[in-house]
């Protein structure tokens, strides 16, 4: 039998025990654990990075850096808050968390996903604060205007015209 070659992994071994050195086994993986803490250094890591290619073309304007504003944001495992950069001339759009923008990515999919299962507004809404304890405004109500497009049809509906569905609507 053909012996399995180690897999490639993205982190080495050291690196892995660096961070895991102390750390408690059951709040790695807990809100508010190691994972979130780390999600968060690397959003704010790639938030400065695009600061910092925004500053390079505007260094001859006078713009600096001018601080960071707190923004709590909703991800696919939870709420998350994030430090983001400002410039002083507040023309900094950073790309990876939009301006207004409260949700990364993904969130909006799941949404509309569950509201073309058949689940009414009320019902997600009670949902998202289970699961993720923060409460919806109701902006939920926008979904309503679009049943047409996500309500199955028939008995030969299915998931993929669900998701379809979801790509024509974006983000609401």
């Amino acid at each position: 039998m053909a012996r399995r070659t180690r897999e490639v992994r993205r982190f080495r071994d050291e690196l892995l025990d660096e961070l895991l050195a102390g750390a408690d086994p059951a709040e790695v993986f807990a809100d508010g654990g190691m994972l979130d803490d780390l999600k968060r250094a690397v959003a704010e890591r790639a938030l400065d990075a695009e600061m910092e290619a925004h500053l390079e073309g505007e260094r001859s304007g006078g713009n600096h850096r001018n601080g960071h504003n707190r923004k709590r944001v909703l991800t696919d495992e939870g709420a998350l808050e994030l430090a983001v950069p400002r410039d002083r001339a507040g023309r900094f759009e950073p790309q990876l968390v939009e301006k207004y923008c409260r949700r990364l990515p993904g969130f909006d999919a799941k949404v509309v996903s569950m509201y073309a299962r058949g689940m009414t507004t009320r019902e997600i809404r009670g949902h998202i604060e289970e699961l993720y304890g923060v409460t919806c405004s109701q902006a939920l109500r926008q979904l309503r205007p679009i049943a047409g497009y996500l309500r199955p049809q028939g008995p030969a509906s299915n998931a993929s015209s669900a998701a379809s569905a979801a790509a024509r609507v974006g983000t609401w």
